[in-house]
């Protein structure tokens, strides 16, 4: 049988039961990547995926080097720990205005960069946790685009609406990104990627058209230098016909008296582009002009007329043919890293420019999870955007991406879109790694790792319970009114009476150690009520079970009956 969260137990107003979605194999559980690239699935209270990872300072680059973050590290733990680490969740929970993610396509190919092969249920947990993660992050008016190809877009677009809803769907633009086909085999030739774009809230994007000068060619001044022009009140073009609005046919009364219909110079009937009502309150403003139909017949037209923007400009297109080819940024990052291999998909800056200035605005933050050669972050670094970018392989970062951002910060980088954007070098960026996890298995047994332990225990336990950290011994951490004590051993009702007696009368305490005497739990209660004792690691480990941060929002159509569930997860591999 279903349970209660199951979409056949959901039924809204009208008495409708379920909804469109996608299933796959293993849904509801998420995927523990290991360093050879293959995954496993684990259920989302597991350590592995639960857990919040540090960020450890690894170097500065530049000056002003808080103002944009390189992470490396696995993007699952790195985004997390932007959202519930205080020190960063502060700067980036809910402030990310634009996110970019070029995942791996799953192609069923292996690049020198990484393996492109993974079956389509690791594909789409892999993006769903991921997506998921980014959605918290960004701003109400922000957006997230996504770079995907054939392989998996039609399945993508419906993941997407899963975790930010299809009302939150802007648009799938259409790169070409190949300019002249080379030799091919195949009677087709694919010659375009798809970038799918979802708002963070629906219609919450603050996007920006396009300025265009050339709109102007069309207006003229009057009499006191406004720029104007004259609009046919009919309606002409798509959905013009009597039959497309009938509402929308009526008489007006022309100069004559005459009542005059939406007909056109060919004698078909159209429609008004206004509403009845909205004729009748703007009759005054009609300018009317005398025009011959076929035959040389004169009759009365209305016009309307509407004055020049101050910024004149055009909506975006959805097919971009017109920023450059993956051809031409191979060979700006040849240029700039001569003596290192091509990366193998690198993005031009010319289509990141078109993205960041479409969906943010100097001085905002944009991400990118999955860097790559590093486009978005340098893009983003001389449109004078903060950037946090994240990449999972120490080589790429090694090879591509601190060599080309040190260039930009230095202003060595000269290609891509410096010219356009007048980049001369400025500005900096931090390097952090993603640290280890605190914990281990030792025979199926989950145990403190040895590096947690020996003084450096206070600040992991501290980012799994959300504290924000602080030097105030005997206290390393502090959330509103509640003060946080970490005892690498045990804890005792001594210990308990010396840390509460360094308490404020308003203070509470959480107080957490490797082993517990049962008289420090009632000598605490005792002595500061409200306070708690929470042992490690267990205690944090059933946390991961009962918080529901952890767990991805129920999408599955159906829960599976005990008769159905499998008797263990299949390990994912991917295809070397």
């Amino acid at each position: 049988m279903p349970d209660d969260s199951s979409p056949q137990q959901r039924t809204d107003s009208r008495g409708h039961r379920g909804r469109l979605e996608l299933t796959w194999t293993n849904k509801d559980d998420r995927l523990v990547s290991r360093e050879d690239g293959s995954y496993e699935w684990v259920p989302p209270s597991d350590y592995r995926v639960a857990e919040v990872h540090l960020l450890h300072d690894a170097a500065a680059v530049g000056e002003d080097s808080d103002a944009n973050l390189l992470i490396r590290g696995d993007a699952l733990h790195a985004l997390a720990s932007l959202a519930e680490l205080p020190k960063y969740e502060s700067r980036y929970l809910g402030r990310v205005k634009l996110a970019y993610l070029d995942p791996p396509f799953n192609t069923q190919q292996v690049f020198a960069q990484y393996d492109d092969a993974l079956e389509h249920s690791v594909w789409l947990t892999m993006m769903r946790d991921r997506l998921l993660q980014v959605k918290r992050l960004l701003a109400d008016d922000g957006s997230v685009w996504v770079h995907c190809d054939d392989s998996e877009q039609a399945r993508l677009k419906v993941v997407m609406d899963e975790v930010f809803g299809s009302d939150c769907f802007v648009a799938t633009f259409i790169w070409q990104k190949v300019d002249s086909p080379s030799e091919n085999t195949s009677a087709v030739f694919t010659d375009h990627d798809y970038i799918v774009c979802y708002s963070a809230q629906p219609e919450g994007q603050t996007f920006k058209p396009r300025s265009d000068p050339s709109v102007l060619d069309a207006f003229k001044k009057d009499e006191d230098g406004k720029l104007y022009r004259d609009r046919l009140l009919r309606k002409n073009g798509k959905d013009s016909l009597r039959s497309d609005r009938p509402g929308m046919w009526f008489p007006i009364k022309g100069p004559d008296g005459k009542n005059v219909w939406p007909v056109d110079d060919d004698g078909i009937e159209r429609r008004w582009g206004r509403s009845k009502a909205r004729v009748n309150d703007a009759l005054d403003e009609i300018i009317w002009k005398r025009r011959k139909r076929k035959g040389g017949k004169e009759h009365w037209v209305p016009y309307v007329r509407e004055y020049a923007r101050d910024e004149p400009f055009k909506p975006w297109p959805t097919i971009w043919s017109d920023v450059l080819t993956s051809r031409q940024s191979k060979a700006h990052l040849k240029e700039l890293l001569p003596g290192t291999p091509v990366f193998a998909t690198p993005k031009p800056e010319t289509l990141m420019k078109r993205i960041l200035e479409i969906g943010s605005s100097p001085g905002d933050i944009v991400l990118d999870c999955f860097l790559g050669s590093g486009t978005t972050a340098a893009v983003a670094h001389k449109l004078d955007r903060r950037w946090v970018g994240i990449e999972w392989s120490k080589e790429t970062v090694a090879k591509f991406v601190i060599p080309r951002l040190e260039k930009v910060v230095a202003g060595d980088d000269t290609g891509g879109i410096s010219e356009t954007a007048d980049w001369t070098g400025g500005g900096g960026f931090r390097v952090l790694d993603v640290g280890a996890s605190m914990f281990e298995s030792d025979e199926g047994e989950v145990v403190l790792a040895e590096w947690a332990t020996n003084g450096k225990l206070a600040e992991a336990t501290a980012a799994q319970l959300h504290f924000t950290v602080e030097d105030d011994a005997p206290f390393c951490g502090r959330k509103g009114k509640h003060r946080l004590a970490v005892v690498d051993g045990l804890i005792s009702a001594s210990v308990v009476e010396l840390l509460v007696s360094r308490l404020d009368e308003s203070e509470e305490l959480t107080l957490c150690g490797t082993s517990v005497d049962p008289n420090a739990t009632d000598r605490l209660k005792e002595l500061r009520p409200g306070s708690r004792i929470k042992k490690i690691p267990a205690s944090l480990l059933a946390d991961y079970q009962q918080s529901s941060r952890w767990k991805p929002p129920r999408l599955r159509a159906t829960s599976a009956s005990s008769s159905d569930k499998q008797p263990s997860r299949p390990k994912a591999e991917s295809v070397a």
